[in-house]
């Protein structure tokens, strides 16, 4: 790859992968709370963050969410939700898992459209032996058949919502949605700052429950600033993926005035770093790049576009994974698993970038002296 010093191209910068993955012996209140500030959650006795999600081959953004404890205060739908389920007998106390726990969940599993853990167990300690998490559980009973249950976790001065499930004949109670009010009412009352209910994905419905649980006092973490915002501030304007696609569309329309043939592919293995057996490598972990016609080189050089940096990547890959049986979606790559060779140059817009990939194919490929007049150079 010859040197270049396009205008608008600084040093390049290496930043932290979108999904990561850490597993602790021992994981102190505060380091929780750190944690979930971040953007981070718990998967099993891990703890995970992502920024994007695949539902069916469908690419989506993640947005992390938490509730201000100190503003919250009883709204109407709580309101509603406590007097319609007064009867409901409520009982909070450390978790434990119980055979009849364990039923109510495999009763909850089969009447979702999703695929949750095998069992609670597994949902809740994964292969672990034991809990490093301070976790607390409320139930619900119908005199003295218990009807839901819910979990979550309390650091030192916050709490993260972990799963919630319930009888499915008593659906029409929408007790889900009164148990995440619980949860949220019980760790005010015990001096916490903030409950973290997971995230919310734009353009997929099943989330959207937890936009209306306390909304006036609902926040969205900033992918690019990581700092949170009053939900009313969000817009499909700041959507990650959508960012990063409009970016990589306008630098395609640019490279193809340049007779430059390229194409933009969303990568399957985007969270391949979630995997703990792979922990600590970093693999690549962009959801989707742009990538041209290969140049004569074992590597594969792709652009991308980090809304964290506001910047174009210009990077190199490797392939340490070739992959058996890639996805027959001609819009996903599939065919290996990427690790980041090298960063080779940022720029902050298309029209830079452009410029430069054109000047190093044209060394690659050595084309006539007039590449618009002899397309095929570059087919």
């Amino acid at each position: 790859m010859p040197n270049a010093d396009p205008r608008n191209c600084t040093t390049p910068i290496i930043l932290p992968m979108f999904a990561q993955l850490h597993s602790h012996e021992t994981l102190d209140p505060q380091d929780l709370d750190q944690y979930l500030e971040r953007g981070w959650f718990r998967m099993g006795q891990t703890i995970f963050t992502t920024n994007f999600l695949n539902f069916k081959n469908q690419y989506y953004s993640a947005i992390w969410l938490r509730i201000m404890l100190d503003e919250f205060s009883v709204d109407k739908t709580f309101q509603k939700l406590r007097k319609q389920n007064a009867r409901f007998r409520i009982e909070f106390k450390k978790a434990s898992i119980t055979p009849a726990k364990e039923a109510l969940y495999l009763s909850y599993k089969k009447n979702i459209s999703f695929e949750p853990s095998a069992s609670l167990h597994n949902l809740l300690f994964g292969k672990a032996s034991h809990n490093i998490y301070n976790t607390q559980e409320v139930n619900l009973f119908d005199a003295d058949k218990l009807i839901a249950s819910g979990f979550f976790d309390e650091g030192k001065i916050s709490a993260a919502g972990i799963t919630s499930f319930y009888d499915p004949d008593y659906k029409k109670y929408s007790l889900g949605k009164y148990l995440i009010y619980l949860k949220i009412e019980y760790c005010k009352m015990d001096g916490l700052q903030y409950f973290y209910p997971g995230y919310f994905v734009p353009g997929y419905p099943l989330f959207d429950y937890k936009l209306e649980v306390g909304k006036p006092f609902l926040q969205y973490l900033d992918l690019t600033s990581k700092r949170w915002w009053a939900i009313s501030h969000f817009s499909n304007a700041v959507i990650p993926l959508q960012v990063m696609e409009d970016k990589l569309n306008t630098l395609q329309i640019i490279l193809t005035r340049y007779g430059i043939k390229s194409q933009i592919l969303k990568y399957e293995f985007f969270d391949v770093n979630l995997i703990p057996e792979l922990n600590g490598i970093e693999l690549f972990a962009f959801p989707i790049f742009l990538i041209y016609e290969d140049l004569p080189d074992e590597n594969l050089y792709t652009v991308v576009y980090d809304v964290r940096d506001h910047q174009y990547h210009w990077i190199r890959c490797k392939s340490v994974w070739a992959s058996n049986a890639a996805n027959v979606q001609t819009d996903i790559y599939s065919s290996h698993v990427l690790k980041l060779d090298e960063d080779l140059l940022i720029a902050d817009n298309a029209e830079t970038l452009a410029a430069t990939i054109q000047k190093v194919l044209m060394v690659k490929l050595k084309p006539p002296k007039s590449l618009h007049r002899n397309e095929d150079c570059c087919n």
